[in-house]
């Protein structure tokens, strides 16, 4: 739309350019037709380099912008983001429309099929299964009973999806008015799947609010497991139950994340880093190392820690 009726429609005063806004993005991977935003100085590096075509921002920071790209000027530049964020939302409907796919798929009656839906080769698709707008699935794959994939989604080939796995559910995003009043930030991105993913029963994984939430090939995820929006799972990983990771996370090739693990969001993890269950990351780490504890640290750190308190228990109980 217009950026002036734009910016109409979340209640803000504009009377410059009046060019196209397609869509939103990042500071980083916007273009000159997508609008952006800045509420973090920690993406302060972000704001001279950004190729967007406007940017919602505090009047202190519009200096660090450059010349081409359109200030609009707020003091609440995320709130405004969330109001944006409905213009660009992609319209749900019951509406469903007929298969594109290829040989010898095997397609429950009971399953149910949006518009735009793409199957490949060799596809089995079990009863109760829902497969929203647009989605491709790669051939070889494997859909149990009751999985639900939202709109967009791309499914790589021979995956695997157990029973109630949910695939590009909105992610947990709400900016906060003054009043403390929570307003949706519509999720606009997608999910994608590499080949020879597993995922395992009633886990999720949400779509990206711009852009895409990536399981990367051949990882492995057990049941219960939630992976927020805009992560980036690296290859050949492995998740155990009830483990979590939070939004805009990246992690290298070859985690391990133990049972009822947890890391923090917007958190880069190097390669082969291996987590202990119940443990919870708070900070990047490096890669080829084992962590535990809360916040986590290095294994062989977090025994010596439990060994010094033990003895420090002991003592106490002695006098």
């Amino acid at each position: 739309m217009k950026l002036t009726q734009l910016c109409k429609e979340i209640g803000l005063e504009f009377s410059g350019e009046d060019v196209e806004i397609s869509g939103i993005h990042t500071l980083s991977e916007a273009d000159s037709s997508q609008l952006s935003f800045f509420n973090d100085k920690k993406y302060l590096k972000d704001l001279p380099n950004t190729k967007a075509g406007a940017v919602l921002i505090e009047e202190q920071y519009v200096k660090f912008l450059p010349k081409d790209v359109i200030a609009l000027i707020t003091d609440e530049p995320y709130l405004k983001l969330a109001l944006a964020s409905k213009l660009f939302a992609y319209k749900i409907s019951t509406e469903s429309g007929e298969i594109t796919h290829g040989e010898n798929c095997d397609i429950d009656p009971k399953a149910s099929f949006g518009k735009g839906v793409v199957l490949g080769d060799n596809v089995t698709i079990m009863a109760g299964a829902y497969i929203g707008d647009n989605v491709e699935i790669g051939s070889s794959t494997l859909i149990y009973p009751n999985v639900t994939i939202y709109h967009h989604s791309k499914i790589g080939q021979n995956c695997i999806l157990h029973a109630g796995v949910v695939i590009g559910a909105d992610g947990y995003g709400f900016a906060h008015t003054k009043l403390g009043e929570h307003i949706k930030i519509y999720q606009n991105g997608n999910v994608i799947l590499g080949d020879n993913v597993e995922i395992g029963a009633n886990s999720t994984i949400d779509r990206a609010v711009f852009g895409t939430t990536y399981i990367r090939k051949g990882t492995k995820i057990d049941n219960l497991v939630q992976i927020g929006h805009n992560c980036d799972i690296g290859e050949h990983s492995l998740m155990a139950g009830q483990a979590g990771v939070a939004g805009s996370t990246k992690t290298g090739r070859n985690l391990i994340l133990g049972g009822q693990g947890a890391i923090s969001g917007h958190l880069e993890l190097g390669d082969f880093v291996t987590i202990a269950a119940k443990s919870g990351v708070t900070k990047p780490l490096k890669g080829g190392k084992t962590y535990a504890g809360f916040p986590a640290i290095e294994h062989r750190d977090w025994l010596r820690q439990q060994v010094k308190l033990a003895s420090l228990l002991k003592k106490k109980t002695s006098k």
